[in-house]
């Protein structure tokens, strides 16, 4: 891979940030030969900072890392294209994207984030931190719960009963995979290799 980084004056080459899982466009940053270096070296997207005037690791402060999966280079090798994994959001505003666009895939990330966070933490006396205190039968037999009344709700023609009926199977499936010590994420993976 070959990088023109004396295209430009100060040695930067743009870089485009795009989710490696939904192809959401996420940042625009800039690299140095330096950072370019250090993002590959540790995995984690790092920048040159324009006005911190120093390497930036996206994440070094919040914790909200972009973990590298792939670099690749424009036709005029001036530019960058970086897909990562986002360990939770990208922008400083708290949304998934520096572009404001609404990626419903995401929302998943989100309550795959919050049922994490109620297995780990059952101080919080949620419904979801109930279900966990109740024992992984009880949360199996949830999810069954819900997948008959899915398929009877399939046979009426309640577009909205199925809708809630479709988000309840949704939503207590995945409390079942945090239960196995799972996620979302690890039964999309299965789906992407199978996935020709």
């Amino acid at each position: 891979m070959k990088i023109d980084f004396s295209k430009y004056s100060d040695g930067l080459v743009p870089v485009i940030i795009q989710d490696s899982r939904t192809a959401k466009v996420l940042m625009l940053g800039f690299m140095n030969e330096e950072a370019l270096a250090k993002t590959q070296e540790i995995r984690k997207v790092t920048f040159f900072s324009r006005s911190k005037q120093r390497l930036w690791t996206k994440g070094e402060e919040s914790g909200n890392f972009l973990l590298l999966e792939s670099i690749a280079v424009d036709c005029d090798q001036d530019t960058l294209l970086v897909k990562a994994k986002p360990v939770g959001p990208v922008c400083h505003t708290g949304a998934d994207t520096c572009f404001n666009e609404t990626n419903k895939p995401a929302f998943l990330q989100v309550l795959s984030d919050t049922i994490r966070n109620r297995f780990e933490d059952r101080s919080d006396k949620s419904y979801t931190s109930g279900l966990f205190d109740r024992g992984i039968n009880k949360v199996a037999q949830k999810v069954g719960e819900e997948a008959v009344e899915l398929v009877i709700e399939a046979k009426d023609n309640d577009d909205d009963r199925f809708l809630n009926e479709a988000s309840d199977l949704l939503f207590h499936y995945m409390v079942l995979l945090r239960a196995k010590g799972f996620s979302i994420d690890d039964v999309l993976h299965v789906l992407e290799t199978r996935h020709k």
